[in-house]
């Protein structure tokens, strides 16, 4: 398996491989059921709510609704110093909250935000290396696909997942946006007032109404406990298409295109997390997690040091694989050791969430950079280079994160 991913091979190939080959030479049960052995493990209800998600998130573009969270969001905080890009930060922490992916969040708010950045004084490269860091909170801020995935797998309440992202996701979007005001302000960006009335503020609040009332009924619905995740993303789904149908912005003409391209992306994800459930039993049944806590856990080793140990192991791995392949290889081996050492496996899921997100900007895959590269054209190492000091508040938050559990597990 290494050996395919170091050459590039596609990770369902690799992953997929090496399990089969992994039940071939060991017999740990026979070839034949492996089929039936995928099928089961991807037979779960809150699995569902991943192509929900993704189709709620392809309905807010489609109905225009994205383009007034943004625009609300520049009405209220354009008009401070380095306003434009803190709005955009904060219109990409709004998308997050609905679609719970940071690519489509990337790819959203990049198409609509990057020229109007540009207008106002910022270079393209760093224009994108913000929009890139900011929609890393795709899948920080609930609800979020990989919490749902990792909880799946990992055997986690989703719904509990979602209620301890909820203050770590906005930590890194504050923190960005403290690193993007002392950015902006050492190199003078921002040539162009933007201030809004108070006029201005309240009309873009009513136009943004319908697309602000998605998130508070997504989470509201979990936290109250009317709904599940899973009921709460066909909700999501219902109501983002009856409001773009309602506007007129959405046709039954446009519903082929939207279930494509979700189709597409849902194509990607989930058979992924099939074969990775299918190799997790496999290194369960070998006793491979209670090896590698063993390895990694001394007489002498200290708390932090294994904390610190798993921090390096998820900074490198999201730097040079997706994070779906990285949580369903790494949640299962890591998440013994964590409860080896007293993590709560809730905080262990939310630190493995936040250290892996850093991958979103860091090459060589660097998802985020390479969306926005492709949408702007700009220079994907420039956009890389203007994205460090979002790098370093990102770094920063997960290790706060990690030694303080209560941000995540609410014990105060």
């Amino acid at each position: 398996m290494i050996v395919l991913l170091a050459l590039g091979v596609p990770v369902l190939v690799a992953i997929g491989l090496g399990s089969v080959l992994l039940v071939q030479q060991t017999g740990i049960f026979p070839t034949t059921i492996y089929g039936s052995t995928l099928f089961s493990g991807l037979n779960s209800f809150a699995l569902l709510a991943i192509p929900l998600y993704i189709l709620t998130g392809d309905a807010i573009v489609e109905s225009g609704l994205s383009e007034k969270l943004l625009n609300f969001a520049n009405r209220i905080v354009g008009g401070f110093n380095s306003g434009v890009g803190t709005a955009t930060l904060l219109g990409c922490g709004l998308f997050a909250s609905i679609s719970g992916s940071n690519s489509s969040d990337a790819a959203a708010i990049g198409r609509i935000s990057h020229h109007h950045l540009k207008d106002f004084g910022y270079p393209g490269p760093y224009a994108s290396a913000l929009i890139a860091s900011g929609a890393s909170t795709g899948i920080l801020i609930p609800p979020s696909i990989t919490y749902i995935i990792a909880g799946t797998v990992l055997g986690v309440s989703v719904a509990n997942l979602f209620i301890a992202g909820l203050i770590p996701g906005v930590l890194v979007l504050v923190s960005a946006i403290v690193a993007h005001t002392v950015v902006s302000r050492l190199n003078g960006y921002e040539n162009k007032s933007s201030h809004s009335s108070p006029r201005e503020m309240a009309a873009a609040l009513w136009d943004a109404k319908f697309a602000l009332m998605i998130p508070v009924i997504i989470l509201g619905g979990i936290y109250s406990g009317i709904f599940t995740p899973t009921e709460a993303a066909a909700v999501a789904v219902f109501v983002a298409i009856a409001i773009g149908m309602s506007v007129r912005e959405i046709s039954f003409s446009d519903f082929p295109n939207m279930l494509e391209q979700s189709a597409i992306v849902n194509g990607i994800i989930t058979p992924i997390i099939g074969i990775a459930i299918v190799l997790s039993q496999i290194l369960a049944i070998y006793e491979v997690p209670s090896t590698i806590i063993d390895f990694l856990i001394g007489p002498t080793t200290a708390h932090w040091q294994v904390v610190l140990t798993m921090l390096a192991i998820f900074l490198v791995a999201g730097a040079v694989m997706e994070t779906t392949p990285n949580i369903l290889i790494l949640g299962p081996l890591l998440l013994p050791v964590a409860t080896e050492i007293g993590m709560d496996p809730i905080h262990f899921v939310i630190f493995m969430n936040l250290a892996l997100a850093v991958g979103f900007i860091t090459p060589p895959i660097g998802l985020n950079l390479y969306v926005m590269s492709a949408i702007t054209e700009e220079d994907i190492l420039a956009i890389a280079r203007h994205a460090v000091p979002y790098l370093i508040a990102m770094i920063v938050v997960v290790v706060i994160v990690a030694y303080y559990a209560p941000l995540s597990t609410f014990t105060f």
